[in-house]
């Protein structure tokens, strides 16, 4: 895989931890974040929802800001943790919240709304009577997973815990980025960090949609297809184990 030279466009802290694992694989990145991750003020509603997690039969946490800030605002309002079933929609998700004492499930062969869906233990928390699920999550975001639960018979709820905003950078900095380090795939984690890459890209964009750009799930896939890019790899989760398992399956390009 040492051909490879990609783009990593998550947060800074996840861009960097993303880098180590591919440099030990021998795959080169660079990194240029296009999320900032700005919590939202606890407001009388979060800390009402906060205050009454145990109503809930199952409480799904879709992404790592949004676990850290919940176990903050757990450590602030419950002396113990908890108690209602807790899932994530991938591994590096659950171990924050495992890490501060909750049980939780999330499925292993693959991180994202579609294999959460099939996890025999969400299934069985939602079959009782008037089953209540909230989903912690940033602005916006996965809705496939809320409506999917709507159709098995269960009453969704969204916790959003923080927003997510473009770092401002100079005009020409990501094509001028991707020229000079000769980088020859785009790596991105979540449907609005595609649309940030696309806003960012400008001009710049017909050329760079040439180049195989990794995404996490099928939602995002059909995003960017939809913009125009010409070869998106859906790598079935936003791991780096999936991100690795994507790369060793595509071909590196050859311009």
């Amino acid at each position: 895989m040492t051909g490879w030279r990609l783009l990593l466009t998550r947060p800074a802290d996840e861009s960097a931890a993303l880098a180590r694992v591919l440099a030990e694989a021998r795959v080169f990145s660079s990194s240029l974040p296009l999320l900032d991750i700005e919590p939202i003020a606890v407001s009388a509603t979060i800390r009402e929802v906060i205050c009454s997690l145990d109503r809930y039969c199952a409480v799904i946490v879709v992404s790592k800001p949004a676990a850290r800030i919940a176990v903050d605002l757990i450590k602030q309002f419950w002396s113990q943790p908890p108690v209602p079933r807790w899932f994530s929609v991938g591994a590096a998700t659950a171990q924050i919240l495992e890490a501060n004492g909750l049980e939780v499930s999330f499925p292993v062969d693959g991180d994202d709304s579609e294999a959460l869906l099939e996890l025999p233990r969400l299934r069985e928390a939602i079959a009782g009577p008037d089953p209540q699920v909230l989903i912690m999550r940033g602005e916006g975001g996965r809705e496939l997973l809320a409506e999917r639960l709507r159709e098995l018979g269960a009453s969704v709820e969204y916790l959003e815990l923080y927003r997510r905003g473009l770092p401002q950078y100079p005009p020409a900095t990501l094509p001028e980025r991707i020229e000079a380090e000769h980088l020859n795939g785009l790596v991105v984690s979540s449907g609005q960090g595609f649309e940030h890459l696309h806003r960012l890209a400008g001009d710049a964009w017909p050329v760079m949609a040439r180049l195989p750009l990794f995404v996490p799930s099928p939602r995002v896939a059909e995003l960017a297809r939809a913009a125009g890019a010409q070869t998106v790899v859906d790598c079935r989760g936003a791991s780096a184990a999936a991100l690795l398992t994507a790369l060793r399956e595509h071909p590196v390009p050859v311009f």
